[in-house]
């Protein structure tokens, strides 16, 4: 997800029993004042699948904010400030550059986190037509030209199944 669509995310976006989250809204700051607006393009509106981590780690977050947020406006978000406002994108990078710091790990944008998601899934195999749906993409010829860095190694991988099924080998 970009940065302004989970910060922009709300607890009635998650679908608990299939394990999925809505892409439905983005959240910026604009002239002082919070706004919620639509994502980015049409597009952009999406159900991703969770991986069952990211589910436990959402409902172990979720019990512990309603246990704090009773009487905050903004109980509804699933990330926000103590005092239940949005938490603005600039806050969240410069807090995630301390911890990259700490941890001895390289500079990287928070954005990068969405370019590495996508490129990891695309080297174990998954489907780019379905990176390009989960990243919300206006195509999946987009998908491809963005990451197609990640793609050499497949090549070798497709040629060996085919291999594999005309010749009834295992790949």
């Amino acid at each position: 997800m970009r940065p302004s669509e989970y910060l922009g995310l709300k607890w009635q976006d998650i679908d608990w029993t299939r394990q999925t989250v809505s892409v439905v809204r983005s959240v910026r700051r604009l002239d002082g004042r919070w706004c919620f607006c639509d994502t980015k393009r049409s597009r952009s509106r999406r159900p991703i699948k969770l991986q069952r981590w990211i589910v436990a780690l959402l409902r172990d977050l979720q019990t512990k904010a309603s246990a704090h947020s009773l009487c905050l406006e903004g109980r509804d978000l699933v990330f926000k400030t103590a005092s239940g406002h949005p938490i603005h994108a600039d806050y969240l990078a410069k807090h995630f550059k301390m911890i990259l710091e700490l941890a001895g790990l390289p500079r990287i944008r928070l954005y990068d986190l969405r370019h590495s998601a996508a490129t990891i899934a695309l080297a174990a195999g998954v489907s780019p037509k379905v990176v390009s749906e989960q990243l919300g993409h206006a195509s999946t010829a987009f998908t491809l030209d963005t990451y197609a860095h990640v793609l050499p190694h497949m090549q070798d991988e497709a040629a060996a199944r085919i291999e594999a099924i005309l010749f009834g080998e295992k790949a």
